[in-house]
């Protein structure tokens, strides 16, 4: 039977932590990811897991020492947001290229400069290409879930590779919600015991690892790891049905709200479905075929079954809580029109760049995309494909 809470999306992401209780954790504390290390290290402190807590200087160390605790076959976490990430850049590179399946909270927050504490998802897109599964939470409970789930996924012998769990920074991070937390001996069970196979400081397999690999070996290295990364999309799904069985929770790639019917549709991550899933009810009330297709898993990317699930609707808005700053939209929508462009879905699509630094995104703002699809489809044009969404008229000059 599930236990019945109130906690905001760091505790819930803490307490899924100490739940794990992995070999290692080490943090550096940055706004707003800052009370995930903070509720764990009380944890350390009162007994509740025997986990080697790393209290480091920086980021930059803080990922270099679950790299270091992952190589020597040891289970190792963080939490981190925005600059943190930043800062970590070349390390996270780094666990990836080593196959090192290190689990990372990842509270969203926009990166400097000019510096700003709240959220969009800057951090995240950042390093979109640096080798990690990504995965991306509506609420509290999906943090939670998703970071339960995160050690089998990375863990796999067919994946091994990094995986950061995603979620709104004090939109969800500190906002309290109910939850159900999962006991504590069922998630012992459903996680396992982390034994590596191989890994790279096992004395009984001794090698040596240098820190060049030139044209003779690196291609082959990252078409292993893009292989790896195809073969995640697998492994989730199965992973998400044994969650299921333990919680009743089902979760896929991506959740469909209001989708089979719909004639317009947005595609968005994170707490921004909350919000959209509400003005899909209230237009279906009257008589308007709005859906949803909100994106859980950004990497791998589920580009074919993205495509398949939109192939029906008339028109469809991307939207994206980052800028690209590259004139042709935002990364989310980039993968979505792509993807639909190679399995040969052709409908209408516009990007709409929202949210950025915290910018509040209401209920009103999302009915407005959900109206100019309206449009679109009555009209059949498209007059700017790549739009913002709740920005001040005089920026768009």
């Amino acid at each position: 039977m599930s236990i019945r809470e109130r906690l905001s999306g760091n505790e819930a992401s803490a307490t899924a932590m100490k739940q794990i209780n992995p070999d290692v954790v080490a943090a550096f504390p940055i706004t707003p990811s800052t009370e995930i290390p903070q509720y764990f290290s009380t944890f350390v402190a009162n007994g509740a897991v025997d986990t080697e807590f790393v209290a480091v200087e920086s980021e930059h160390s803080a990922m270099s020492a679950c790299i270091g605790a992952e190589a020597a076959g040891s289970r190792a976490m963080t939490a981190t947001s925005a600059n943190g990430l930043s800062l970590m850049w070349e390390m996270i590179y780094i666990a990836s290229s080593l196959r090192l399946p290190i689990v990372l909270s990842l509270v969203n927050r926009a990166v400097s400069g000019p510096l700003n504490i709240h959220c969009d998802h800057s951090d995240a897109m950042g390093v979109r290409d640096a080798g990690w599964i990504m995965l991306f939470s509506e609420n509290n409970q999906e943090a939670y879930d998703n970071t339960l789930m995160a050690h089998r996924i990375a863990e796999h012998k067919d994946v091994m590779l990094p995986l950061m769990v995603c979620q709104d920074g004090f939109i969800t991070s500190h906002a309290i919600e109910n939850i159900e937390l999962v006991e504590d001996d069922k998630v012992k069970e459903f996680v396992g015991t982390y034994k590596p196979e191989h890994y790279l400081l096992n004395k009984e397999e001794p090698i040596a690892v240098g820190p060049l690999d030139l044209q003779a070996y690196l291609f082959e290295h990252k078409a292993q790891q893009a292989i790896a990364m195809k073969n995640a999309k697998k492994v989730i799904l199965e992973v998400s049905k044994d969650f299921e069985k333990m919680t009743g929770r089902s979760y896929s790639l991506f959740e469909e709200y209001k989708l089979e019917d719909a004639e317009i549709a947005i595609v968005c991550m994170n707490s921004t479905a909350g919000t959209t899933k509400y003005v899909v009810d209230n237009l279906r009330k009257n008589g308007i075929k709005a859906g949803l297709l909100k994106i859980r898993v950004f990497r791998p990317f589920p580009g074919e079954e993205i495509a398949k699930a939109l192939s029906h609707v008339k028109a469809v808005a991307i939207l994206d809580k980052a800028d690209s700053l590259n004139a042709i939209g935002g990364a989310l929508f980039e993968d979505v029109t792509s993807s639909m462009y190679v399995n040969n879905v052709h409908i209408p699509a516009v990007n709409y760049i929202y949210g950025i630094g915290g910018r509040d995104t209401k209920a009103d703002d999302i009915e407005s995309v959900y109206n100019d699809l309206a449009e679109i489809v009555k009209s059949g044009k498209i007059d700017n494909p790549y739009r913002y969404l709740g920005l001040r008229r005089e920026a768009q000059k």
